[in-house]
């Protein structure tokens, strides 16, 4: 059952890192909106509902939600929600290396001290 959980942290976490970098990738190669009014943000919608990158990312961060609510029915949110907290570190590589954001050294240390979090949870 242990194996189990972590497994569905893990899948949990991976899907939700994809899904946040998928739409971060494709919402990049949005125009900005300078409006909001209804036409600027239809017009937004539709482009969005068509880029193929940010469908991926809702696909992906479904999937992660299915992950996130099949690991509570089998474990404790006081598990599963730090055991899943190691997506932020995930993103934290993907955002640097991926999409080529600037990551200083105090995000570096945060990502760090949730890894470190996460490795508690195992004793």
């Amino acid at each position: 059952m242990i194996a189990m959980q972590w497994r569905l942290a893990a899948l949990t976490s991976v899907c939700n890192t994809v899904g946040d970098v998928l739409n971060t990738a494709g919402m990049k190669r949005e125009p900005e909106v300078e409006k909001l009014n209804l036409k600027a943000l239809t017009a937004m919608l539709s482009r969005i509902v068509r880029n193929p990158l940010v469908i991926g990312g809702v696909l992906s961060l479904t999937a992660g939600f299915f992950a996130m609510v099949s690991l509570l029915s089998i474990a404790n949110v006081s598990f599963s929600v730090p055991a899943t907290a190691i997506s932020f570190v995930l993103e934290t590589l993907l955002a640097k290396y991926i999409l080529k954001e600037d990551v200083g050294f105090r995000r570096w240390v945060a990502a760090s001290l949730v890894a470190c979090g996460v490795v508690l949870l195992q004793w």
